[in-house]
Order: structure tokens, then C-alpha cells, then sequence
């Protein structure tokens, strides 16, 4: 599947896409770290939504696209007039440290190494990889080549997770033991296909294939890997579901994950569900918990235990504990951000902190916090998730590939 859904997109990428020799590659330390970062830009739909232009130390200088009107738009967000069609010659452009990946999830990890083969430090949307084949192979470019590369993980950087980050470096919550995600988008139907009714790289995904969103709230809050699953799909055997390249017969997939640390976690992507769509999390501990808001209205809520206050009987005569619950006035946390990125941004303000983090990991010369580990730990559990639910629910064992060097 990886291999024929890889060489349908890439067949469209265009002419010279031809594998770069190993000798074009830099060795991490050849070249000075630079003071500003000339990032190119590859996609120019989901790629025009971030502010490369605006961050203090970057400069877009040259934008790809095969299509003219998205490769238009790059053009005019980023005020950049170095325009290329074609992929490889876009990496061969002279003024160049990093490319920012926004293309279709299977063209990901072979643009990825591609740009890295030629000495570009990378960034790509969301998710890593298709197969844990591809996240290996992502990993061992990183290794080899030195460069950095970073996944623009969004629920890593809403305002909701950077609280509960925080709250959890400090202990507040005391034990997380239980934590729950949900990726619900119902609607998925009518952007699998392309305007001329051609199916897309949406057509038929996996749910659990696309886990992001939601890993990536559980895992940096817990700072727990997931290291097993069980989990259950369901699908209508609409004629999608029976003709999509994945062998994919779900709409949405459940999961049920223990940690590294010996914990549960539910993880829920749905692209068919009588809900409102959603990303969030919820953190339980034994001194704090965090429910992040619902769809149907209910704000971000803190519900906390007490101090040793008289224990209350409720109506039914059990003894209630001392729990507070209240409503939480959640901060933008723009205080991170340069003066320049204080301003809304996509998925919940995330995007202006992924470029802030990228650019700042290549100025300082240090690892992003969404390294290739982390994505790979983002992924992966899906991938082996999907497996589980074409299984009956069968659990399976989930590989560590560890942390960044310190």
C-alpha cells in the first residue's frame, strides 16, 4: 500500500525528482549557524498559514508548488518572488538553510530525507509517516545528515497544552493515571475527493493513521510513551471504505493505550460522528485534573482536591471529598512569542509558536521540542493502533525509539 500510494503522489509531483547523491549532504557543523533563517516553503494551501515572514530571524526565499493559484499565494503571504514548480530544483535554489513541508501525508518522509540529502534543515506538517518502515527511515536520515527536523504538531503548542505542560512540569496534578483525547471531524466526506472528483490522499485514510492531534496532547502532558493498544474501528462499508488505496474499511477508531509509566490513556479519531468537531484533551491526577472544553459549550474546567476540610455527605449519604471545580480563563501565553507573532494564528494559535520554535531551534542551534523522536512517539501509536483494530481488538506492544541526545 505505503509503496503505490507513494508513487501515485510523487508521480504527480513532476519532472527530476530524482534521488540526490549522499555526497550532497552537509554534516551537521560545516556552516555557521545563521543569525537569520532563509526557509523555503513547499504547499501552498496549508503552507500559506503560517508566519514565516514575520519572525525576526527568518526570510522566505524561495516557495513550490505544482498548482499556479497555490503557488500564487505563497508568492503574495510571504512577499517572495522565487517561485519553482518543480521540487528538486526548488532544493538547488542557492539561498536556502530549511524547508517547511506542507504536502500530502504520503509525500512527507521522501521530501523530507530528499531535503535533508541536500543540507536543509526541515519542518513538515503533520504526521510524520504512514508506516513504521517510513518513521525509521525518517529517523536514520536525521541521525546521518544531522540536520534538524521538527513536525508542526499543533495540540503541542495550544494554549490549553502548554498550561497543562506546565501544570504537570510543577506536579500539580500530582499522578496523572488516566488521561483522553479526542480528534472528532465529522464532514471529512467532502474533501476526500478533489474538485474534479478525483480521490485524494484523504480518500479512505485511516483514522488512527492521523493520530496527532490527539498523542500529541497526551504524551507531552504525561511525559509518558505509549507502549501498547488496543483498539476497535468501525466503517458503514460505504463504497469509500471498500475502494480506498489504505485497505481501510473505518470511518472512526477508539483506542485504549497503557503508558510507560503504567497508566491509561483513550485516544478517539472520528471522521464519521453525530458530534461536534473537536481536539481536546483531558488530564485526571490524584490532587488536579484539566477537561479542556466540549463543542456543545462547556468551558476549560480545573477540578481540583482540597485541603482536609470536613468530609460532606452528598444525597445519596455516601461521603463526598473536598473537590473544587471551577471554570479556567485560559491565557494566549503570548508572552513566549516575539513582539511580531503576538496575533491569532491557526488551530488554536498554535501556529505562530511552531514557527517561533522552529526558527528559534535553528538561531540557537538546539533540538526543536517536536524532534524526530517525539514525532516518531507522536505516530507511531496510531499506526500500531490501526493494526489492532484490523485485529479485532487484538493488543499489541508499541516500540520505544527513545528521546533526543541531550
Amino acid at each position: 500500500m505505503e509503496d503505490l500510494t507513494r508513487r501515485r503522489f510523487v508521480g504527480a509531483i513532476g519532472a527530476g525528482a530524482g534521488m540526490m547523491s549522499a555526497a550532497s549532504a552537509q554534516v551537521a557543523g560545516e556552516r555557521a549557524t545563521p543569525k537569520q533563517v532563509r526557509i523555503g516553503v513547499v504547499g501552498g494551501n496549508f503552507g500559506s498559514q503560517f508566519q514565516w515572514h514575520l519572525h525576526p530571524h527568518s526570510k522566505v526565499t524561495a516557495v513550490c508548488d505544482l498548482r499556479d493559484d497555490r503557488l500564487q499565494r505563497l508568492s503574495e503571504v510571504y512577499r517572495c518572488p522565487n517561485k519553482y514548480k518543480n521540487f528538486t530544483e526548488f532544493l538547488k535554489h542557492r539561498e536556502l538553510d530549511a524547508v517547511a513541508i506542507f504536502t500530502p501525508l504520503p509525500l512527507h518522509v521522501w521530501m523530507d530525507i530528499e531535503a535533508m540529502k541536500a543540507g536543509k534543515h526541515v519542518i513538515n506538517s503533520v504526521p510524520a509517516g504512514l508506516s513504521i518502515e517510513e518513521l525509521e527511515r525518517l529517523l536514520d536520515c536525521v541521525k546521518r545528515t544531522g540536520m534538524k527536523y521538527m513536525m508542526a504538531e499543533t495540540s503541542y503548542y495550544r494554549p490549553e497544552i502548554i498550561t497543562c505542560r506546565k501544570l504537570s512540569s510543577e506536579g500539580a496534578f500530582g499522578t496523572i493515571f488516566h488521561s483522553e483525547s479526542e480528534y472528532h471531524h465529522e464532514g471529512l466526506l467532502s474533501i476526500m475527493v478533489d474538485e474534479r472528483g478525483f480521490p485524494n490522499w484523504r480518500h479512505g485514510l485511516p483514522p488512527m493513521h492521523y493520530p496527532t492531534h490527539c498523542v500529541g496532547m497526551v504524551v507531552p502532558v504525561t511525559g509518558e510513551r505509549l507502549v501498547e493498544v488496543q483498539a476497535i474501528g468501525w466503517g458503514d462499508k460505504h463504497e469509500i471504505l471498500q475502494t480506498n488505496v489504505y485497505g481501510n474499511p473505518f470511518w472512526s477508531t477508539n483506542a485504549f493505550f497503557k503508558t510507560s509509566g503504567g497508566h491509561s490513556a483513550r485516544i478517539s479519531v472520528c471522521w464519521h460522528i453525530a458530534a461536534g468537531g473537536t481536539e481536546r484533551g483531558c488530564f485526571y491526577g490524584d490532587r488536579k485534573s484539566f477537561i479542556m472544553a466540549r463543542p456543545e459549550g462547556s468551558p476549560n474546567t480545573v477540578v481540583s482536591i482540597g485541603g482536609q476540610e470536613k468530609t460532606v455527605l452528598d444525597s445519596n449519604g455516601y461521603p463526598e471529598g473536598p473537590v473544587k471545580s471551577q471554570a479556567y480563563k485560559q491565557p494566549n501565553h503570548w508572552e513566549q512569542l516575539p513582539e511580531a507573532l503576538r496575533i491569532p494564528s491557526g488551530h488554536g494559535g498554535s501556529h505562530t509558536f511552531i514557527t517561533h520554535e522552529f526558527i528559534s531551534s535553528i538561531v540557537e542551534d538546539r533540538t526543536p521540542a517536536v524532534n524526530v523522536w517525539e514525532a516518531i512517539a507522536y505516530t507511531a501509536p496510531g499506526i500500531i493502533a490501526h493494526q489492532s483494530a484490523l485485529r479485532g481488538g487484538e493488543s499489541m506492544r508499541i516500540k520505544d525509539y527513545g528521546k533526543a541526545p541531550a
